[in-house]
């Protein structure tokens, strides 16, 4: 058993599991990193998995932009995921390639990995963390009453939480048995995405039709993966290896005789969208609150931000820092940066088939995109790095993410994303008048530095120099010193709890 990695025996039948602080369901990307986010945040919280091991069966959707690498940055792991996959410094919108090279990050590029290596690298994280998960448990249902939530299991339990998380995907049971609504357009086409292995030699194949993308792409090992694009709207059920083969010979004249899959699915351009993000003590994150076609590549990225979001805040109500009036911030605050992102998707799947009137419009996009700084919104947008919570108004940096800099304190130089590798808020100060923040010095840790460079922002560009700034835990700017210490106190009280709690 790897080093700090708890399973727990599932119970024998009727048992009744302690209370949880939080109950999290699915053990994906966002389930893992909102895992790593509560422990960091001193709770309780225990994973529940129907997988047996975080394997997956093939390599799965792939790809995280610069936000979702800053966020891992901020605490202390991104230089894994760097060492395993490859940096692309373009993103495409319609046929116009968006130059990433030039945005005021550390990380300005696409990271090419693939969602089962992304997998294990969380998973060595929340093993170093002591996360606590519960594999080969199948969740039935919820129910949730004033005092906590009853997750009824299909074998044992039921468990029991004070707040429970449904990080279970698309078809998230927690989602439907809280009786949550998607909304949104449903789907007008759907594509087979498989990785098998193929008779003779694996070779490169691409096609655009009027029905959509279709294409074969060697992985290595005599695996191809492929991605064909259906003639009808299919079933909303498993496809078979049959299912593979009759739409490649529709498409190519020929099936390649595919055979020994490894894992094979079926994708819509269905984009739905979660009404809430919270119902009473249940929250979604990730998939389980918005689906979408993968076109872009921003569903790993989304579920991580929603997780990076939420879990400072549940950790904060748990504890009794702060009322639960800051779990409505989640929802206030992620599911318009959602509806945006999925905006992006919908637009872009536009483009993926052969159709002269929308070809029209993506040559006519991609002369306004050349103009100098005219793709900055949308590179901006795919990335994550325009994200702006509305957390009031005056200086740009008030709710946008706050950059890197290179500072130098008491202690020598640092980094900012380095001082939020423990997910505790910081309050930087660079001058101007005293702070006195000695009521929550508990939680909240207080830094004078010095930074002679300028201040940049994506989309925005140069902005002007603050004297102080409060970062929240997820790396987000909660209040900004211009010169006086005003509204400091009722940010504090907002974001990092009661003063002395």
């Amino acid at each position: 058993m790897p080093r700090g990695y708890r399973i727990l025996a599932l119970e024998e039948e009727g048992e009744r599991v302690g209370m949880h602080d939080v109950v999290i369901v699915g053990s994906g990307p966002t389930g893992l990193v909102l895992a790593g986010e509560l422990r960091l945040a001193g709770v309780d919280a225990v994973v529940l998995e129907r997988r047996e091991s975080q394997e997956l069966a093939g390599s799965r959707g792939g790809g995280i932009h610069s936000r979702t690498i800053e966020l891992l940055d901020q605490r202390g792991i991104a230089e894994r995921f760097l060492a395993e996959g490859k940096t692309l410094q373009t993103a495409s919108f319609g046929s116009t390639q968006l130059d990433l090279g030039s945005l005021p990050t550390r990380h300005p590029y696409t990271l090419a990995l693939f969602q089962n290596h992304i997998e294990q690298l969380l998973l060595e994280w929340v093993e170093e963390l002591d996360v606590k998960i519960r594999r080969g448990v199948e969740v039935t249902g919820v129910s949730a009453d004033d005092g906590g939530v009853d997750v009824q299991l299909a074998s044992g339990g039921p468990v029991r939480a004070r707040y429970l998380v449904g990080a279970d995907g698309g078809r998230s049971v927690v989602r439907r048995s809280a009786g949550i609504p998607m909304v949104g357009p449903d789907a007008t086409r759907s594509s087979l995405i498989a990785e098998v292995k193929v008779a003779g030699e694996p070779v490169q194949q691409g096609k655009v039709d009027a029905r959509g993308i279709h294409g074969l792409y060697p992985m290595g090992d005599g695996v191809v993966r492929v991605v064909v694009t259906e003639a009808s709207l299919g079933p909303a059920k498993e496809p078979t290896l049959e299912d593979l083969r009759q739409a490649l010979a529709d498409v190519f004249g020929t099936d390649f005789g595919v055979h020994s899959p490894i894992w094979l699915s079926r994708f819509t351009n269905a984009t739905r969208q979660a009404e809430t993000y919270r119902k009473g003590r249940v929250l979604l994150a990730g998939d389980a609150a918005h689906v979408h076609s993968p076109t872009g590549g921003l569903g790993i990225g989304l579920g991580v931000q929603d997780a990076v979001n939420l879990g400072w805040k549940l950790g904060q109500v748990v504890r009794g820092i702060s009322g639960e009036d800051l779990l409505d911030t989640y929802h206030a605050e992620r599911h318009p940066a959602g509806e945006r992102a999925l905006k992006y998707t919908m637009a872009q799947s536009l483009f993926q088939k052969a159709d002269p009137r929308q070809e029209a419009l993506r040559d006519l996009l991609d002369e306004v995109l050349r103009v100098d700084g005219a793709g900055a919104p949308i590179a901006g947008l795919v990335t994550g790095l325009d994200v702006a919570y509305p957390l009031g108004t005056g200086h740009p940096l008030l709710g946008r993410r706050m950059p890197d800099l290179d500072i130098m304190g008491a202690d020598g130089p640092a980094r900012v994303y380095e001082l939020l590798h423990q997910a505790r808020p910081i309050l930087l100060e660079f001058g101007g008048a005293a702070l006195d923040v000695r009521a929550w010095a508990a939680r909240v840790r207080h830094v004078a530095a010095t930074y002679d460079g300028a201040w940049q922002l994506p989309v925005l560009g140069r902005v002007a120099a603050p004297t102080a700034a409060l970062v929240r835990p997820d790396g987000y700017v909660a209040w900004v010193g211009e010169g006086t210490a005003d509204g400091l106190a009722g940010a504090l009280e907002t974001w990092c709890g009661g003063a002395g709690r």
